[in-house]
């Protein structure tokens, strides 16, 4: 068959999947997951997407996936990467474009509907099995979170206005999922300028002594959202 007929005989769909990442400082990270209701892999978990209609972007496509199977709208997703193995999806060629985010799970309220019978959040070290090559999707964004949190200030909006200098690092060690040097750490976040300590303290707990209250200052923030850091020799 010459290349002309091959391209008039290709039968390729397009969709697109997302990986919402929450955090919360009691459960660390964690997945947004939906159960299918259709076929294939019905009853099964999977990640929110679908078919992108002709009409469609990608984006949005995505963002009405998410808001038709799990009832949330997210402000920004960045394109992770593009599945197209050719027995991916029992049903056809499917070639599946991904979207990842990181967000505060408390912020929303699932309710699934569409194309999928719940949602809900699931810990990125207790996930049940995926449907299609779901899983693989799921640790290729961990991975691709985890290399950039030591290059680009990401998920700082997650933590209160004023906060623990504790508290940012646990959202480093969650994320990472390892611990890390939290003198070196300190140092060099500081250094930045990206963390300011503030003359308050916080409220005393059991007893214990008063800790130093800290905010972000948001132009340097906005200035290493755009040339970046090197936090990776001291996580």
């Amino acid at each position: 068959m010459d290349q002309a007929n091959s391209f008039i005989n290709q039968d390729i769909k397009v969709t697109v999947d997302a990986i919402v990442f929450g955090y919360n400082q009691e459960n660390g990270i964690s997945v947004l997951l939906i159960k299918r209701k259709i076929m294939p892999h019905i009853n099964e978990w999977a990640l929110p997407g679908g078919f992108v209609l002709n009409h469609e972007t990608l984006e949005q496509a995505v963002e009405r996936e998410l808001q038709e199977e799990a009832g949330v709208s997210i402000n920004y997703l960045e394109q992770l990467f593009t599945f197209g193995k050719p027995d991916r999806d029992p049903r056809r060629r499917v070639i599946s474009i991904s979207y990842f985010g990181l967000v505060k799970s408390a912020d929303f309220s699932l309710f699934a509907s569409s194309d999928a019978s719940e949602a809900a959040w699931f810990n990125i070290y207790d996930l049940p099995g995926l449907a299609f090559d779901h899983k693989e999707i799921v640790d290729k964004a961990i991975m691709r979170l985890r290399a950039k949190i030591t290059y680009e200030p990401i998920g700082f909006e997650l933590l209160a206005k004023k906060f623990l200098f504790s508290d940012l690092e646990q959202l480093y060690m969650k994320l990472l999922g390892h611990e890390i040097d939290r003198r070196n750490f300190k140092r060099k976040v500081m250094s930045l300028g990206l963390v300011v300590e503030l003359e308050e303290k916080a409220p005393v707990v059991n007893a214990g002594r008063p800790g130093k209250l800290y905010s972000f200052d948001n132009e340097k923030y906005k200035q290493l959202k755009v040339k970046g850091f090197d936090l990776y020799k001291l996580l």
